[in-house]
């Protein structure tokens, strides 16, 4: 009896420091909190501008206080918002206290679209405030060459090299697997392109899989290298010459030499150029301050003054209506945010943001419904992203206008839905069988334990053909097209924004900020102030709604690191529940 007492004591001691340590945490990321939320930002004069393009670029600040905080064993996925890129540079355009951008680039965390309005933004600083730009990388990789080749000065270590070998990209086939584990992968859809499906049905891309890759990508490539033509004065020609030739593994001199940089310089000579950008030749630290904390300043005589007229700007960034721990676009809760914004008087126009390849047809549908209500009532304009593909067209299309980067990968209007038939990996494989007992004929219908009967694929390809034809119907309505024109270029085929604008799929090409400047345009607004939507959650209210799946998610990437896109995909796949409207792959882009 007294080892028992001895026993239940220490584990009561053992609950309460456990809990007394746990309080103390808790006290400990409260002040975290409290602290990141009052801290000041100090601009010290003769400073420069840091972007650090090395963390994960989206496109808005996600208001995470968490972001720059350091615990042992908890890894955190650290990120920059496009939204404060810009209002830093905007800002700093006219702030006599910067003296210059430092862009610190080796790989570049963000699609093609981003490094564009990015590369744009930084084009324009330039232009308008006459301060120069310096980027330096310890190597660089396609995209962030690319958007290095804006500065002033583009500056290489000596032992670091430029990735310049044109675009390539590659697909993963998991047939084979799936007969393995004795699983059949029943595929329905709509669109000779629609090739989100090919993976589970064949070992390598489809011909017309292969011709819209090799379409877009060529669009991609050629206007990355007429931008690097035009800033670092290399004909296209000696361009592509330098890319068949492979410069990977070329160091720093050799990329001199080509003139793909202007510089291979060690990080102590770097600081040098920096301390004479600032006019400090003998300082012993440079003055820095980088553009997430920077975004959050207010530059006297540079913020606009206040205005009632808004345009409610609403980002939707994500797969849609499916969360597999990432970003989510969920069909009630965009719509509520187009809805309320349509009723408010007070909202001149709106823009929505769109970056998804797509997702649910159901909530895609819910989404375009308020598109289409708030586009008869007031100025309705979309800007894509990254990406705005299948069902993230099918969002889009009810707008009054489209803005596209050259860069967004588009297009995809098509339509599939899978069903496995894990038959025999249940029965053959593990030892699992199954019965059925239903009241009618079909009452078992789509069951995953069997192959569908001739009557179920006939219903399910039905039921996929009528969600085409409400696709490409309402595509026909919002773009003003012929409806056998939209079916043409249908097909689930992927196109460039480039491309899109040649076949009137989108209306112009740029950013979200053109898009907002087009908005007020065609609202004839002067004054105006953008509201993004939907409103975030405070500082500690967004660390706790994160919860379990975003640690979870952060362990991942931090784990398997560019692997950590194949578990995605297979999980996305793997969960994918009903009809969907979505790009035909998850592509990597090198």
């Amino acid at each position: 009896m007294k080892e028992f007492f001895k026993y239940v004591l220490a584990t009561v001691v053992g609950i309460f420091a456990v809990s007394i340590i746990g309080i103390f945490l808790m006290f400990m990321l409260i002040g975290v909190l409290i602290s990141s939320a009052d801290k000041q930002v100090v601009v010290q004069n003769n400073s420069m501008l840091v972007i650090d393009l090395e963390r994960q670029i989206v496109d808005r600040d996600p208001n995470d206080p968490f972001q720059d905080f350091n615990i042992p064993g908890f890894p955190v996925m650290r990120t920059i918002g496009l939204d404060q890129i810009f209002t830093s540079l905007e800002n700093a355009a006219s702030d006599d206290r910067i003296k210059g951008v430092y862009l610190k680039l080796s790989i570049v965390n963000g699609g093609m679209a981003s490094v564009e309005e990015i590369r744009n933004a930084l084009k324009t600083f330039k232009e308008t405030s006459g301060k120069p730009i310096y980027a330096y990388g310890d190597a660089f990789d396609q995209k962030s060459y690319y958007l290095a080749t804006i500065a002033d000065q583009v500056v290489v270590h000596p032992m670091g090299s430029v990735d310049f070998r044109g675009l390539g990209g590659e697909m993963m086939f998991y047939t084979k697997m799936l007969d393995k584990i004795g699983v059949d992968m029943q595929i329905v859809r709509h669109g000779k392109f629609k090739a989100a499906v090919e993976p589970f049905m064949l070992e390598k891309m489809s011909e017309e899989n292969r011709e819209q890759q090799l379409v877009y990508l060529g669009s991609l490539w050629n206007h990355m290298l007429k931008g690097i033509s035009e800033e670092r004065n290399i004909p296209l020609e000696k361009l592509n010459e330098l890319a068949d030739n492979v410069q990977t593994f070329n160091i720093g001199s050799k990329a001199v030499e080509t003139g793909l940089v202007d510089a291979a310089k060690y990080k102590d000579d770097v600081l040098d150029d920096l301390r004479k950008i600032i006019g400090d030749e003998k300082a012993k630290e440079i003055p820095v301050v980088s553009a997430t904390s920077y975004s959050k300043t207010t530059i006297k005589g540079v913020n606009k003054p206040f205005s009632r007229d808004k345009i409610a700007v609403i980002y939707a960034s994500g797969d849609i209506g499916v969360s597999f721990g990432g970003e989510v676009i969920i069909g009630d809760e965009i719509g509520r945010e187009i809805r309320k914004a349509r009723r408010d008087s007070s909202y001149k126009a709106i823009v929505l943001r769109v970056n998804s390849p797509g997702g649910s047809i159901f909530d895609s549908e819910v989404i375009w419904r308020e598109v289409k209500l708030a586009a008869e009532e007031k100025t309705m304009v979309v800007s894509f992203g990254d990406v705005a593909a299948s069902g993230g067209y099918y969002i889009a299309c009810g707008a009054d206008r489209i803005v596209a980067s050259p860069n967004t990968i588009t297009g995809s209007i098509g339509i599939f839905g899978m069903i496995p038939n894990m038959g025999e990996l249940l029965n053959d494989k593990l030892g699992i069988t199954t019965d059925v007992v239903k009241t009618n004929k079909n009452s078992d219908l789509l069951s995953l334990t069997r192959p569908m009967t001739g009557y179920e694929r006939d219903l399910m390809q039905q039921y996929i053909e009528n969600g085409y034809d409400i696709f490409i119907s309402h595509v026909a309505d919002g773009r003003r097209m012929d409806k056998s024109k939209v079916d043409d270029i249908g097909q689930g085929r992927v196109w460039s924004g480039e491309n899109a604008l040649e076949l009137g799929l989108v209306d112009q090409l740029g950013g979200i900020q053109e898009a907002i400047e087009l908005a007020a345009e065609i609202a004839g607004l002067e004054n105006y102030r953008t509201v993004p939507l939907p409103s975030q959650p405070a500082p500690f209210e967004q660390f706790f709604k994160s919860g379990t799946d975003n640690l979870r998610v952060r362990f991942l990437k931090n784990e398997l690191g560019i692997h950590y896109r194949y578990y995605e995909y297979l999980k996305k796949m793997s969960g994918m529940n009903g009809i969907f409207a979505r790009m035909p792959y998850d592509l990597n882009v090198y």
